[in-house]
């Protein structure tokens, strides 16, 4: 019965790891001091970005509103060209403020610019004081959560290997490996909870945040409209070389521009 240990060792891996999760999950989900009720019209399109995609998100947006009021170009080949050099907010001044002294500059850079801006950081600061983002540290608890759930489950497979390893005398195979099935199966629980509850709004979005976002989604997400890609991101372009343009550099490569 020496594999007993094992089976011990994985439990206490798997519940520790659990219990961590939970609490992170459960400190993400407290309403914030101070915070009131809002309803899902009071959210302009940066902040509705914002809480659907976070900073990246933002910069898309902000993209995409210049490209279609034509005082920003964006190119199927991942470059932008500016048209109006005027910012009419402070996302527009951080990506006119990206560009080089020729006007131009690869979609990829903007975002990152427009990502790390001052801008986004206030905004990130307003919805969190307001109870509708997660602050920095409950994403970091619940990141870390599942990765200590994520190894735990792993732990479970390593000690079940190491009890088949060693005599199991009066217990077969089978009966070994149905009692490391059980913390097994709470592991992995633990991980398909998570993946459903975060998705698509809750490393953003507070719950307060993803009920604003899904009333906002039913009743103005229509087509391709701004709202629409605020919320699902630039999926809801409807065209495909915009759709290319927003998606450079999404994989470390930054296109060259044909005649550049």
């Amino acid at each position: 019965m020496f594999w007993v240990l094992f089976l011990l060792v994985a439990w206490a891996g798997v519940l520790t790891s659990c219990t961590l999760l939970l609490r992170a999950a459960s400190r993400a989900a407290e309403p914030a001091a101070g915070a009131t009720a809002h309803h899902h019209d009071e959210l302009n399109l940066y902040e509705a970005a914002y809480l659907a995609g976070g900073p990246a998100r933002v910069a898309d947006l902000t993209l995409l509103s210049m490209h279609r009021q034509r005082r920003l170009l964006l190119a199927h080949t991942g470059w932008a060209t500016v048209v109006d050099p005027v910012g009419r907010d402070a996302h527009e001044r951080s990506v006119l403020g990206a560009f080089g002294p020729d006007g131009q500059s690869p979609v990829p850079a903007l975002r990152s610019a427009v990502a790390a801006d001052d801008a986004v950081r206030a905004l990130s600061e307003r919805l969190g004081a307001a109870g509708l983002a997660l602050p920095a540290g409950a994403l970091l608890g619940i990141g870390e959560g599942v990765r200590a759930v994520r190894a735990a489950t792993l732990l479970v497979l390593a000690m079940a290997a190491a009890a088949l390893a060693v005599p199991t005398s009066g217990s077969t195979t089978a009966v070994v490996l149905s009692w490391f099935a059980l913390p097994l199966m709470l592991g992995a629980g633990c991980l398909a909870i998570a993946r459903f509850e975060s998705h698509p709004y809750s490393r953003w979005a507070s719950p307060a945040g993803q009920q604003l976002l899904r009333a906002l989604d039913r009743e103005h997400g229509a087509g391709g409209s701004l709202t629409a890609v605020a919320v699902r991101g630039i999926r809801a372009v409807p065209d495909p070389g915009l759709r290319a343009a927003l998606g450079s550099g999404n994989r470390g490569r930054i296109p060259r521009q044909r005649g550049h």
